[in-house]
C-alpha cells in the first residue's frame, strides 16, 4: 500500500524557547484570535445547553405538553428532540465553515511565524 506522506525526518524538531512562546501568547495577534473563538464558541454553547436543558425539562414535567400530536403519531416531544439533532449537525457545519474561513488563516499565519523563527 502506497501512501503520499514522506517519511519523518531524521532531525528532531526544534521547540521555539519558552519566552517565544509567552511571546506569542501575549501578542495582539493572538489575543486577538482567542477572543474572536470565545465570542464565537462561548455563545453558541451556552445556548445549545439551554436548548438541550430546555428539551430534557419540558419531557419530565411538562408531559401534556409534549404529548400533543401534531400529525398522525409525530408528537412535540419527537419533532423536539429531532429537532435537536438537526441543530448538533447545524453547529458542527457552522462551526467548520466559520473556523475554516476565520480561525484557521489566522492560526496558520501564527504557527508559521514560529516555526520560521525556530
Amino acid at each position: 500500500m502506497a501512501t503520499e506522506t514522506p517519511p519523518p525526518s531524521k532531525t528532531p524538531n526544534q521547540l521555539p524557547p519558552t519566552e517565544e512562546f509567552v511571546a506569542v501568547q501575549e501578542s495582539a495577534e493572538f489575543v486577538e484570535l482567542r477572543g474572536s473563538y470565545r465570542g464565537f464558541a462561548f455563545p453558541l454553547t451556552v445556548g445549545f445547553i439551554v436548548w438541550y436543558l430546555l428539551y430534557v425539562l419540558l419531557s419530565n414535567y411538562a408531559g401534556d405538553f409534549m404529548g400533543t400530536k401534531l400529525f398522525g403519531n409525530i408528537n412535540v416531544a419527537l419533532a423536539l428532540g429531532l429537532a435537536q439533532f438537526l441543530t448538533t449537525f447545524l453547529i458542527a457545519w457552522w462551526y467548520a465553515r466559520h473556523a475554516a474561513t476565520t480561525f484557521d488563516p489566522k492560526a496558520e499565519a501564527i504557527k508559521s511565524r514560529m516555526e520560521d523563527g525556530a
